[in-house]
């Protein structure tokens, strides 16, 4: 008798919302970083000043996307609970009006009425708010908010894509250290571009031109600044 094997589904949405916090720290931590110190040198700023600028950046920034991330997905986790409760409250108080309201979802999905009038009594009788939040209101297991994961994960993140710029200026004390500073930016933000795209389904080249473009956008109006004022001060 042949044996029967298990095939197990990965689907690009549970990952979803690590990935999304993951790769915006990241981008935002080197971007942002770099930009800085992309700046300070055009400035002609000394090396000490580049290093404490880059580490107060990078301390900043992370702070910053650690809770900004915290606050967005609460605000999202706040919703869903409310919405939580409010189907819990209708089942206790109107449960044939709900078995209705969840036999007319699935007769708008393709059922015939008395194929949806049994897989709402079915679904109702196994687990009743677990079918009204997903085929009512979209919460499932793998779409629910999670605060503290994405401000870790921002957090983290961020602090990962801003070491590049440290270590740059760290490692290469000779001239154009702007040069090089921008293209090994260009090139791991075309990196990240590309994975992020691959893990989440989509064209690799798409990613990494749409996170290149700002971030040569970014670095180009900080080098732009940084030279206006340095000009500025020397003069």
């Amino acid at each position: 008798m042949p044996r029967r094997t298990t095939h197990a589904e990965t689907h690009k949405l549970q990952h979803a919302s690590w990935l999304r916090a993951a790769v915006l720290g990241a981008n935002d931590g080197l971007i942002s970083t770099a930009g800085l110190v992309v700046g300070m040198a055009a400035a002609g700023t000394e090396l000490k000043t580049l290093l404490l600028t880059a580490a107060a950046g990078l301390t900043a920034g992370a702070f910053s996307m650690a809770a900004g991330e915290y606050v967005s997905v609460s605000s999202q986790a706040d919703v869903e609970q409310a919405d939580r409760a409010t189907e819990e409250r209708e089942l206790a108080e109107q449960p044939e009006h709900e078995l209705r309201e969840l036999t007319g979802i699935y007769q708008a999905r393709g059922l015939s009425p008395e194929l949806a009038g049994q897989v709402a009594q079915a679904l109702t009788a196994h687990n009743a708010l677990g079918a009204h939040l997903r085929d009512e209101l979209g919460i499932t297991a793998h779409s629910a908010a999670r605060p503290l994961q994405a401000a870790l994960a921002s957090a983290a993140s961020f602090v990962v894509g801003a070491l590049l710029p440290i270590l740059v200026v760290l490692l290469y004390h000779g001239p154009r250290l702007t040069t090089l500073l921008v293209g090994a930016t260009l090139v791991l933000l075309a990196v990240l571009g590309a994975v992020a795209a691959k893990l989440g389904g989509a064209p690799m080249g798409k990613g990494a031109a749409r996170v290149l473009f700002w971030g040569a956008l970014a670095m180009g109006a900080s080098a732009l600044i940084g030279k206006l004022f340095g000009t500025g001060m020397v003069g």
